[in-house]
């Protein structure tokens, strides 16, 4: 019986300090791994840096889109520069044009109706 006694004796001073390191261990443990801790937040900041970092090329992207647009309103649109992209991009030539194929690029066939066309 007297062992019995003296394990509860010593029981009782063990048992708060026991509580109290297992409180500190709990919590110093979810201050590094927790949701909310040390590893999520260092995780948090490289993905804030990756987000600024796209959100400056995007920026980037939109202020050229920007000037492109800018450059098609009606006051500040070069007719030349219009009718140069124009001719490239429907392949139109004026009827006494001579037309330099690049001997690099394979020549393309031109269809019955798909010769150069004329601007007139």
């Amino acid at each position: 019986m007297n062992l019995i006694v003296e394990l509860r004796n010593r029981a009782r001073h063990v048992v708060g300090p026991m509580l109290g390191v297992s409180a500190v261990v709990y919590f110093a443990y979810h201050a590094v791994n927790g949701d909310r801790g040390l590893m999520a937040w260092l995780e948090w900041k490289d993905r804030v840096a990756a987000a600024e970092a796209a959100a400056e090329t995007i920026g980037l992207q939109r202020q050229k889109i920007e000037g492109g647009v800018r450059l098609l309103h009606p006051e500040s649109l070069d007719p030349d520069l219009l009718e140069e992209r124009a001719r490239i991009m429907l392949n139109y030539a004026y009827e006494g044009d001579i037309v330099i194929l690049n001997p690099g690029t394979e020549p393309q066939k031109p269809g019955p109706k798909d010769e150069r066309r004329s601007i007139r």
